[in-house]
């Protein structure tokens, strides 16, 4: 990689786009007042999917090739996890299924809409740290570790961005907040991204033998997120198969995107 270019505002620059992708997802809710049900537990699946791709195919594998050895990669990946059940447990957060509410983390006065919004800050952090940590890792030269790769990364996250954005927007209008309001709320929850990119770059930057690690840890992250809350909100429905086959999607399109530019 060439030296002059600086990991840590790369990733700082990719998040900014994968904010900005939420932000153009929220916007939807400028448009629409309420979309169908069965279309946002697709676009939910779907936006799982690629998660999931994008914590092997660019996290889990490069951790396992810079290593070469799936022991660096097993406890990164753990750790990941158990970091956001503590971050779940802690931080207060709501969940909203049609009529169900489900409260979870620290009891506070905080109303509704605060609490959905940190449930899906809740959702960004990890997405922002991966991205940071697959810039971040360039600086060490590691043939597992390409610019293309942490590109394809961005552009996955961002994409599924999209109907993440939608997600928290669209509800929280429900939930009786202008159009406005609903659309401001719902991008800011991704500006928590760009700090998750730059702490993760930050981390990649700190020592090479630690690389594998804090790889595999962005990726425990994210698929912690996956299974935890989107997999189980988009299967309360009805529409859980047409949600399965979202998620079969954005896993492929994922894929093709590593593989071709990384």
């Amino acid at each position: 990689m060439n030296p002059e270019i600086n990991p840590v505002l790369l990733a700082f620059l990719a998040t900014c786009f994968t904010w900005l992708m939420t932000a153009v997802g929220s916007a939807f809710v400028l448009f629409f007042k309420t979309i169908k049900d069965w279309v946002l537990d697709v676009m939910l699946g779907f936006a799982a999917g690629v998660m999931i791709a994008a914590s092997f195919w660019s996290l889990l594998d490069p951790a396992i090739q810079m290593s070469n050895s799936a022991f660096p990669a097993a406890i990164g990946f753990l750790l990941g996890g158990a970091f956001l059940r503590l971050v779940d447990l802690l931080l207060p957060h709501v969940h909203i299924t049609g009529d169900t509410v489900e409260h979870e983390g620290i009891k506070t006065p905080w109303g509704k809409s605060t609490l959905m919004f940190l449930a899906v800050t809740l959702h960004n952090f990890p997405e922002g740290m991966a991205v940071g940590v697959a810039f971040g890792a360039l600086a060490h030269g590691v043939p597992s570790a390409t610019l293309a790769g942490a590109i394809s990364l961005a552009i996955g996250i961002g994409i599924q961005n999209l109907p993440e954005g939608a997600a928290v927007s669209i509800p929280l209008r429900r939930e009786g907040l202008s159009r406005w309001k609903s659309f401001f709320w719902g991008q800011f929850s991704g500006m928590v991204e760009p700090i998750g990119g730059v702490l993760g770059a930050l981390l990649a930057l700190s020592a090479k033998s630690f690389l594998p690690y804090t790889l595999a840890f962005a990726a425990g992250a994210m698929i912690f997120v996956v299974v935890e809350e989107m997999i189980p909100e988009i299967q309360r429905g009805k529409h859980g198969h047409l949600a399965t086959i979202g998620v079969m999607l954005g896993f492929v399109l994922m894929m093709i995107l590593d593989v071709s530019l990384g």
